[in-house]
């Protein structure tokens, strides 16, 4: 059955199946064609009649993921000019008063789409929450600091996307006064910076950040050693108009040159300390310290002004590195005499490893990176904005998501958690592999809605005095307090923190 809409831009047609309303692509702001892919966003055009929104429009520029990854994750890559929009699921677009999730897609802030199939809002619209999942300039159109061309143009759409919600969301049936934001990876690192980013202030009510952190920000200076190369990749001069002449696939190769340049041979001399730290070797293309949107790390600026923190549900998964070493082949090349000097280029100190050693007695070098590697992209800015917020009276849960998957050596890796929060078991067996437990997506789930409802997601706050962490698990979930904390306080006491 076709349902009519009407929001500022005009009339939409969307499809109810099964009492779910689904809209798909909805534009939030113009297409970014030519020198216009390296400016501010604009509101999207208005239109005549009623315009279809039955099917998912096309994707923001990439390419897609390596074959080892894309395996697990996925291939789906439709790139197109109109790529700036968003899909709206709501159980009832004539009522009124919802909560409403608001996800954006991670993928190292140069790949991702609100279009797959794990992202797939159906159920969370089935348990009384509109979802809205949105698109956002990735890698040098979204991230590259091209002189003249105003930085972090793809936090710029978030936030106009944000900002439309608030203006049309309740055509929807929702509530424009309770918006959740909640992102994974790259964006879940967006939610991070958009709770430290003074334009975002009071866009959201409350925000869930999945596998995260507050520190992947590039300096002004680093940025701009990245565009550089970008150019010369390229063979055009750094401008926006030299950028917005470039056929898009030739853009999108000059990425992956670079950001496989980078990953080869890390040298911050070339790179940039903060690129190669910050960005982990891995991504090249990050958000950029820009005094405006992001005034400072947000880490830093959430610690420093623990006021700018909302009720926030956040976590992160126990194995999350073993997904960018195992399916690729890269832990075969990390042994008890290589590990040192990879964790030096990370800027860690080795002799950390002595507390993940202890407790993991059997584990291989490959596992102890990989158990390292976690804690310093996820658990530890996870946790210290749990410790500060909570102590300033702000209301956190935190959780571990510790399931591990039936695909062999990934345990419980970086995006697992994803189907699970979605309800999507039936699109993620190349990830979970079969069978996996339908109650612990049940209990995740409903904590995710519960979260979005009342912010309760159905376990006791953080408290800075017992440090508690809700394990999803299976057979059984269950509280800890203060995990694996000797490991935690190793890291922390090898690194300088804000």
């Amino acid at each position: 059955m076709e349902t009519i809409v009407s929001i500022a831009s005009g009339k939409i047609r969307g499809s109810t199946r099964q009492n779910i309303g689904t809209f798909l692509g909805i534009p939030y702001a113009a297409a970014p064609i030519g020198p216009a892919r390296f400016e501010l966003p604009k509101p999207a055009p208005k239109w005549s009649g009623v315009r279809d929104t039955v099917e998912h429009g096309p994707d923001c520029a990439q390419t897609p993921f390596p074959p080892a990854i894309a395996a697990l994750l996925g291939s789906q890559c439709a790139p197109g000019d109109d790529c700036l929009h968003l899909n709206v699921w709501t159980p009832d677009p004539g009522g009124r008063g919802l909560p409403v999730l608001v996800w954006i897609h991670g993928g190292s802030f140069t790949r991702g789409s609100n279009a797959r199939a794990l992202y797939d809002g159906s159920a969370f619209a089935r348990d009384g929450v509109v979802l809205v999942s949105l698109n956002y300039r990735l890698g040098i159109m979204g991230f590259a600091a091209v002189p003249g061309a105003p930085l972090n143009r793809g936090l710029h759409d978030q936030i106009l996307a944000l900002r439309w919600i608030q203006d049309n969301i309740a055509a929807f049936g929702g509530d424009p006064g309770n918006v959740t934001v909640f992102g994974e990876s790259a964006g879940g690192m967006s939610v991070m910076t958009l709770l430290a980013s003074p334009p975002a202030r009071g866009l959201f009510r409350r925000a869930i950040v999945q596998s995260a952190n507050g520190s992947a920000v590039a300096s002004a200076e680093d940025a701009d050693k990245v565009t550089k190369l970008v150019a010369a990749e390229l063979g055009i001069a750094p401008t926006p108009a030299e950028f917005g002449g470039v056929d898009m696939k030739q853009l999108c190769a000059a990425q992956d040159a670079i950001d496989g340049d980078l990953m080869t041979d890390p040298d911050p001399a070339r790179w940039g300390n903060s690129i190669v730290v910050n960005g982990l070797g891995l991504m090249a293309f990050l958000p950029v310290i820009d005094g405006e949107l992001i005034p400072a790390p947000p880490l830093r600026t959430l610690v420093t002004e623990p006021d700018r923190v909302v009720p926030t549900l956040a976590g992160w998964n126990a194995e999350e590195f073993r997904l960018f070493t195992v399916p690729t082949g890269a832990a075969l090349g990390i042994s008890n005499d290589t590990l040192p000097t990879i964790l030096s280029r990370s800027g860690i100190d080795p002799q950390i490893t002595a507390a993940y050693r202890a407790n993991r007695p059997q584990a291989s070098a490959a596992d102890v990176f990989a158990a390292v590697l976690t804690d310093l992209a996820f658990r530890n800015d996870t946790v210290r904005i749990a410790e500060t917020s909570s102590a300033a009276g702000s209301s956190t849960y935190l959780y571990e998501f510790a399931w591990r998957s039936g695909i062999d050596g990934l345990g419980a890796c970086h995006a697992l958690e994803i189907p699970f929060v979605f309800d999507q078991l039936p699109n993620a067996h190349t990830l979970t592999g079969p069978n996996p437990p339908q109650e612990l997506a049940d209990e995740m789930h409903r904590a995710w809605v519960g979260f979005a409802h009342r912010g309760d997601p159905g376990w006791p706050r953080f408290d800075p005095a017992t440090k508690l962490v809700h394990t999803f698990d299976s057979p059984q979930s269950h509280d800890v307090a203060d995990p694996r904390s000797d490991e935690l306080r190793a890291l922390r006491e090898s690194r300088a923190t804000p």
